[in-house]
């Protein structure tokens, strides 16, 4: 994700940005740029890393002792000079950093438009200094036409502002995207994650949302931009060494982007309407659909299969990507959804030219804009969960499957069957966010005390019905990527198919009972391997009907038979951190592994 820092003191401001975007170089991005105010406002930014821009433009050497910076993680327009931060407003006064995705932009831009505002980026971030510009033009300072423009806007937005006008200040502005305030001897800084300002201070003031700060070298006030009322907090002393803020006092980033879920579902399910439309268009439209994607996105693409079968009535072939090539039956009426987290996978990206060398239409799902699958696809959607740093792959796969069950409801719309469910379920997805950051604040526990009983396991199989089939296959998988214990994923009904065979006394299997109509079943199948010794773990919304038949119950919140994979995945993907760390292993570099699969 994006990363905002910002000083207003009395040192040169340049180069304390400058350190301080060094310092969040971890979080991922694809471009940078700096903006100060000497007098005049000086912006200076390009794509590439922060050391080649600071060679090549001289960021250390800006004027000035008021200033942003910004690391991009592309969402709207790609990696270029032209889309990177700050932006600025027509007369070259105000600068802009942006974290986040303003929903509403191309409303607000059309607006502009009509008002005489010339645009040059791509990018959401653009409506922003334009729309200050408005404001301040009708005759209010600074302060006021900020808190006017952050009321137009809907999304997630943390945002620093300085202007040439007020050269004394910045405004800082948040609404659900993070935003701190260091709190220095006569000098203020500003950035979205502590180990930007860690060196310089450790006492901190944390905007919530819906607040907007005014930061003058000496002084800061807080208050409610929709009201204006002030607002007093004390700060907070942070005690994190540099490493431990980096990962945001998590112990691993593999549990920090777990705990970040939330956050990446929100924003990805803040993607344009008109995106989500275009694509089902796109696949309602052909004569044979394919999904194609290897590892957790080919489990989240099966999340998707039995989610358009289920609601739209709308069959997908899921393949995975390497074996793409041997299937034989794309025309110029087959249409390809590639996805991919990276956007470089080079099994995926083999497939994709296959289907483009036998005439079908291609449309990707990946979360890096300008990614090669992004020239390679004749339509372009963008998950936005953010850099993802741990090799194993966590929170790119709930924002996966997140856009994907939107999808699956836009399709239903699209062929008809649009009735209250649908509505319903469209209602319903807003909701998942909050459920699931409780959820894993209750199941943190419960899980590393069933971690602790599973260490010297030798294998654990995990079994699961309809949409449980592809979280028991990502279950696995982590548990296979991370602990290194052997793991197998299975349908439940194939047990008796060869692998009961393999059951015995204390042999863990795992069942994943999501709601819905197999239910019955899978406690039919749970009795068989219980019979046989095996130690029964069962995840579950509603554990009555399982009682004595399992040894252990982890119990989900109840939610919608199609929601459920956002909420089951979570318990899966602690056990594997948790089994990880109790075996002295490193669960961000497991071994063998790289986090994008470049070579065939």
């Amino acid at each position: 994700m994006c990363g905002i820092v910002g000083y207003v003191g009395n040192r040169p401001a340049a180069p304390i940005l400058l350190e301080a975007l060094r310092r969040l170089e971890y979080r991922g991005y694809d471009s940078a740029g700096m903006a100060t105010v000497s007098g005049r406002l000086v912006v200076r930014k390009d794509r590439g890393r922060i050391a080649d821009i600071d060679r090549k433009l001289k960021l250390v050497e800006m004027p000035g002792k008021v200033g942003v910076g910004h690391t991009r993680w592309a969402t709207h327009g790609e990696p270029s000079q032209v889309n990177a931060h700050p932006h600025v407003d027509n007369a070259g006064k105000i600068a802009v950093v942006h974290n986040g995705i303003i929903e509403n932009y191309l409303e607000i831009k059309k607006f502009l438009q009509d008002h005489g505002f010339r645009f040059v980026s791509k990018t959401d971030t653009e409506v922003v200094p334009h729309l200050i510009s408005f404001f301040l033009n009708k005759g209010g300072n600074l302060e006021e036409s900020v808190r006017r423009a952050a009321r137009r806007l809907r999304g997630s937005f943390a945002l620093a502002v300085i202007s040439a006008e007020e050269p004394d200040k910045i405004i800082a502005v948040r609404q659900d995207s993070p935003l701190i305030l260091g709190l220095g001897s006569g000098e203020i800084f500003l950035a979205s994650d502590i180990p930007a300002m860690l060196q310089h201070t450790n006492r901190v003031l944390i905007l919530e949302n819906g607040e907007m700060a005014v930061l003058t070298s000496d002084r800061v006030v807080i208050r409610k931009f929709g009201s204006g009322a002030e607002v007093r907090r004390e700060p907070m002393v942070v005690k994190w060494t540099a490493e431990m803020a980096e990962k945001g006092g998590y112990p691993h980033f593999t549990l920090k982007e777990i705990f970040q879920q939330p956050e990446a579902v929100q924003d990805t399910l803040r993607a344009p309407p008109e995106e989500l439309r275009r694509l089902a268009k796109f696949l309602t439209n052909a004569r044979r659909v394919y999904f194609v994607a290897c590892g957790t996105s080919y489990h989240a693409a099966l999340v998707a299969k039995y989610a358009l079968a289920k609601l739209a009535g709308f069959p997908v072939e899921v393949v995975i990507s390497s074996e793409f090539g041997e299937i034989g039956s794309v025309d110029g009426k087959t249409a390809v959804l590639a996805i991919t987290q990276s956007g470089e996978t080079a099994d995926t990206l083999k497939a994709v030219e296959a289907a483009r060398a036998a005439g079908a239409r291609v449309a990707c799902l990946t979360n890096v804009v300008g990614s090669s699958i992004t020239r390679m696809s004749d339509l372009v959607c963008c998950t936005h969960a953010g850099p993802e740093v741990s090799v194993v792959a966590t929170k790119t796969f709930a924002a996966q499957v997140a856009y994907l069950l939107r999808l699956a409801v836009e399709v239903a719309a699209a062929r008809g069957r649009s009735g209250p469910r649908c509505r319903r379920l469209a209602s319903g997805l807003k909701s998942l966010p909050e459920i699931m950051r409780k959820n894993l604040a209750e199941l943190d526990p419960r899980v590393r005390r069933l971690a602790s009983r599973l260490l010297r396991a030798e294998h654990i199989y995990l079994i699961g019905r309809g949409i449980g089939y592809p979280l028991v296959l990502e279950g696995a998988l982590k548990l296979k990527e991370i602990t290194y214990i052997h793991s197998e994923g299975m349908p439940a009904g194939e047990l008796k198919h060869g692998t009961l065979a393999l059951i015995e006394e204390g042999t863990p299997v795992i069942a994943v009972v999501p709601p819905g109509g197999s239910r019955v079943k899978i406690v039919s199948n749970v009795e068989e391997v219980k019979a046989r010794g095996a130690h029964v773990v069962a995840i579950a919304d509603n554990g009555k009907d399982l009682e004595g038949h399992v040894d252990e119950l982890i119990s989900i919140p109840h939610t919608e038979e199609l929601f459920s994979p956002l909420l089951f995945i979570i318990p899966l993907q602690l056990l594997a951190y948790h089994i990880t760390v109790a075996r002295g292993q490193d669960p961000d570099r497991p071994r063998s592994l790289a986090k994008s699969v470049t070579v065939e």
